[in-house]
């Protein structure tokens, strides 16, 4: 699995930090991934972070 986040849509809640510290870290006022490729273990709070996202931003790729 892979994860970005939409800057654009991005409101920069830290909800997805929150979530899913191991993935998303703030840089300034939007929220980024530390890493494209989602380990195995981190996927299941990815997905909620993305389920929680009220603007949307975070995009999951399936591999």
């Amino acid at each position: 699995m892979k994860v970005k986040v939409d800057k654009e849509l991005c409101t920069g809640c830290e909800l997805c930090c929150n979530t899913c510290p191991d993935i998303f870290e703030m840089e300034g006022d939007t929220a980024t991934v530390k890493t494209e490729i989602v380990p195995e273990a981190a996927e299941d709070c990815v997905r909620q972070a993305a389920e929680d996202c009220p603007v949307s931003a975070i995009i999951i790729e399936e591999e």
